[in-house]
């Protein structure tokens, strides 16, 4: 019988053929998501039972899911943000788990200067308003000249600084573990993230979901930003409380915000946020590009297939 892998991730078939005939060449059978979205507890219970390798969406794993699933050894993350995983229990029950790190940093960081140029030019509300023949004005502000504040300064933040360094941009970062040697490689000063709220015209958000970064940024911090400011959240929705970033738009103590990650996703159409024009919404896509599919798809592949030969998988996150 065929060692079975669970793909939870969507579109896996379409965007990620290279790595789906490597496991199959392998000897593996694949069980794909066919829900296009998020798999619930109730669907999963039904199909881990004799898995070996799961490559995972964001869908919930934890002790409930491994006690149903004796066979499984290894989870290649689909993604980098592993606040889904319950990373000590999947050790507790012998599966190793593995993300993206540092495969999709170009698409994310792509992403981010995409909606700094799109809140700061009203490029969607244009869009929208010239469709429908007003032919509207809008005076917005260049990137050239601003200063930068990256809150976490992993491989995504560095190449979104990368980019920014070429509009001639005064960038700033804050990290728990700050990375000197990158910063200074790449122009960006390191300081505290209380100087990057309040000097910053714009912050992006790079910081993975934990107990310590949920709500980092809140009514406080929205209120020591600068009014010209904007916040761009491409890392994970809890780190930025939504009611008050809502307020904050909505009164204008911040000038605006692009958002691709939400508290609870997938997001509801009654979101207040929807109903703002001086924000930027996006369905949680930054990573979504051909070219990060692949490369995602192949290193969770290739994931499976080291552990099922006995090595260490890449970015093996609960040693």
């Amino acid at each position: 019988m065929k060692k079975k892998v669970l793909v939870t991730a969507t579109n896996y078939s379409r965007l990620c053929a290279g790595a789906k005939a490597l496991l199959e060449k392998e000897g593996f059978e694949v069980i794909e998501n066919t829900f296009g979205r998020p798999m619930t507890f109730e669907e999963l219970k039904d199909k881990v039972g004799d898995v070996y390798g799961v490559v995972a969406g964001v869908d919930t794993w934890n002790e409930d899911v491994f006690k149903l699933a004796p066979n499984l050894k290894v989870i290649g993350r689909f993604g980098i943000g592993v606040d889904n995983i319950d990373l000590e229990a999947a050790k507790k029950y012998g599966i190793k788990v593995m993300n993206a790190r540092a495969i999709n940093s170009d698409s994310v960081a792509e992403c981010t200067v995409g909606l700094i140029l799109a809140v700061l030019r009203n490029l969607v509300n244009l869009d929208k308003s010239t469709r429908a023949g007003k032919w509207e004005r809008y005076v917005g502000y260049t990137i050239r000249g601003k200063k930068i504040g990256l809150v976490g300064f992993g491989a995504i933040a560095q190449y979104t600084a990368k980019i920014l360094g070429a509009f001639e941009t005064e960038i700033f970062a804050y990290d728990v573990y700050p990375n000197h040697a990158a910063a200074k490689k790449l122009g960006v000063t390191m300081t505290d993230l209380d100087t990057i709220i309040k000097q910053s015209d714009i912050i992006t958000l790079h910081v993975p979901c934990t107990p310590e970064t949920t709500k980092l940024f809140s009514k406080k911090e929205f209120e020591m930003m600068k009014a010209s400011a904007v916040i761009i959240n491409v890392a994970r929705g809890p780190v930025i409380d939504e009611n008050a970033l809502y307020d904050a738009l909505k009164t204008h103590k911040i000038a605006g915000a692009g958002i691709d990650v939400y508290e609870v996703e997938p997001a509801a159409a009654a979101n207040p946020l929807f109903e703002l024009d001086n924000v930027v919404c996006l369905p949680h896509s930054a990573a979504e590009t051909y070219e990060t599919y692949e490369a995602v798809g192949m290193a969770t592949a290739q994931a499976i297939l080291d552990v099922m030969n006995g090595r260490d998988p890449i970015n093996w996150l609960n040693k």
